[in-house]
């Protein structure tokens, strides 16, 4: 197995920017594991270097707004439709998709210990417990939240999700998320976002990891708007790293899962799909550091809107109202005069899924 990655047209430490990424949210990238893969001028060429084929993978109608028009050129060693072989139905486990029909949920506030690590081994596929559910994947609307417990890589596997794009969130142990893009690497205090359709397995380099897992239906993880706030604070664009252009050349038996429709599905391929050598887009996976977060809060009375705290949001269809809010809770100062520090009760016409990283 051959594992390359890209040098980077930039001396990437000189602006202190991880090695191995590139800076910046929702931005227009171009990476090369290969010099001289990525073609120049062209998206689709009539013979691209090294015997590639150019791919476009659409992560929004072709007709969607320029702001929000998602899409990234590929160029791989095999097109994706030689990764579509027969595929058979398999047990997702403890993977559930909304509508959750079989479960009724009381109408209650819940709360839960840690789920423990299981000793017997499992991979991230076999590790995904689903809480909750809300609104409807087949109509793109809603999410899931799961927690993963994970205590075996994923070795000759690879999985794309067809329902929605993947939030990770760790909360013990480290992962290594090996994408078409290139490689991830996220430790407790950072998340990842793997886009829908987006080719990937799970490994995990330092042993069992637990966390959690949100599954977004709906319109792709955003920036929120920051109004009066103005240019900077909360999630800084400059702090999202996507990875460079990494690559296996690898002829052994593999299985790629998809999951679609709230089921999962496994086919047999001879070769690994991860064979993206060079790409150029805005349509990617990403990380984040949740601790370069710039919170915003109270100065003189009383507490503004926990909105204030939302690092990304998922829109919907009504302005204003969101699909899903990611939202923390870091350390910050919170001292007013004349108020209370703890934050006031309060109903939601949203409901809440709460979990504890550290502190």
């Amino acid at each position: 197995m051959n594992i390359n990655t890209a040098p980077g047209a930039v001396n990437r430490n000189a602006v202190n920017v991880t090695p191995g990424y590139m800076s910046g949210f929702g931005n227009s990238f171009e990476t090369e594991a290969l010099p001289g893969a990525l073609p120049i001028g062209r998206n689709s060429p009539q013979n691209c270097a090294y015997g590639l084929y150019a791919e476009q993978l659409s992560g929004s109608p072709f007709t969607a707004p320029r702001g929000t028009n998602e899409r990234s050129w590929l160029y791989r060693i095999r097109p994706s439709v030689k990764h579509s072989g027969r595929f058979i139905k398999v047990d997702a486990k403890y993977w559930r998709t909304a509508p959750c029909a079989e479960y009724d949920m009381p109408i209650a506030q819940l709360r839960w210990d840690p789920l423990p690590m299981p000793k017997a081994e499992q991979t991230f596929l076999q590790g995904v417990y689903t809480m909750t559910t809300a609104g409807d994947a087949n109509t793109q609307a809603g999410m899931a939240a799961h927690i993963y417990l994970i205590t075996k890589s994923m070795v000759d596997q690879n999985f794309y999700n067809a329902d929605g794009e993947l939030m990770f969130v760790p909360q013990d142990g480290n992962l290594r998320l090996v994408t078409e893009f290139g490689i991830i690497d996220i430790e407790p205090g950072e998340i990842a976002v793997i886009p829908r359709g987006v080719k990937f397995r799970v490994e995990i380099p330092g042993g069992p990891a637990r966390g959690y897992l949100c599954e977004n239906y709906g319109g792709a993880f955003t920036l929120p708007e920051r109004g009066p706030i103005g240019a900077n604070c909360l999630a800084n664009s400059r702090d999202f790293l996507t990875p460079v252009a990494a690559y296996e050349d690898k002829e052994t038996p593999t299985e790629l899962f998809v999951k679609w429709g709230g089921s999962l599905f496994v086919t047999r391929l001879p070769y690994s799909p991860i064979d993206v050598v060079a790409w150029h887009g805005n349509y990617a996976p990403y990380k984040y550091d949740l601790r370069t977060f710039s919170p915003i809060g109270a100065i003189g009375f009383d507490h503004p809107d926990p909105s204030i705290f939302t690092v990304l949001t998922s829109p919907s269809e009504t302005a204003g109202t969101a699909n899903i809010d990611f939202v923390i809770f870091p350390e910050r100062w919170m001292v007013a005069e004349n108020t209370f520090r703890p934050p006031w009760y309060h109903m939601n016409i949203m409901s809440e899924f709460m979990g504890l990283l550290y502190g």
